[in-house]
């Protein structure tokens, strides 16, 4: 048994008690940093179902890359080469996709929200079926012929494709 002389002496313990369970029970939350990629060559890999936010892909070659399901946010794709890409499902909400070579790629379900493509031309055989382009400022050839092949609706956002591109 411990012998206690005084209240301060009693205040402290518990003092010390609090901060030792707060320490104990609360682990520190690592955030996310993303990882570089950038000016790799990263041919058909499998960025499937990853976590990615804020990597950098900038000047990389990622033909054939299958980035389904993945989680994008923020993720930089300047001018990389993306020809055949799956990005099926993928959250690419906020990413930079300017400058990149979009050919064949699949945005089907996609979310785009926010994302940067100004300078993007969405090439031959893209698709974006249930594709949700709420925000993304496009221009306005890219978007009349995204308006020419867009249909569905996005199954997490609940919205249509045509209207996320304010299509007529």
């Amino acid at each position: 048994m411990i012998k206690i002389k005084n209240n301060k002496t009693i205040l402290t313990v518990c003092v010390l008690l609090l901060l030792s369970t707060i320490i104990y029970c609360f682990e520190p939350v690592a955030p996310a940093w993303g990882v570089n990629y950038a000016k790799q060559n990263l041919v058909e890999k499998d960025f499937s179902g990853q976590d990615l936010r804020d990597s950098d892909f900038e000047h990389a070659n990622l033909r054939g890359c299958n980035f389904s399901h993945a989680n994008l946010q923020g993720v930089r794709f300047f001018a990389s080469n993306l020809e055949g890409a799956n990005f099926e499902g993928a959250d690419l909400r906020y990413a930079d996709l300017e400058s990149a070579r979009l050919v064949r790629t699949n945005f089907t379900n996609a979310n785009l929200e926010g994302a940067f493509a100004t300078n993007t031309l969405f090439s031959r055989g893209t698709v974006i079926d249930g594709a949700d382009f709420t925000d993304v400022l496009l221009r306005l050839d890219t978007e009349k012929k995204l308006c020419e092949i867009a249909e569905g609706t996005n199954p997490i956002t609940g919205r249509k494709t045509k209207d996320t591109l304010f299509c007529p």
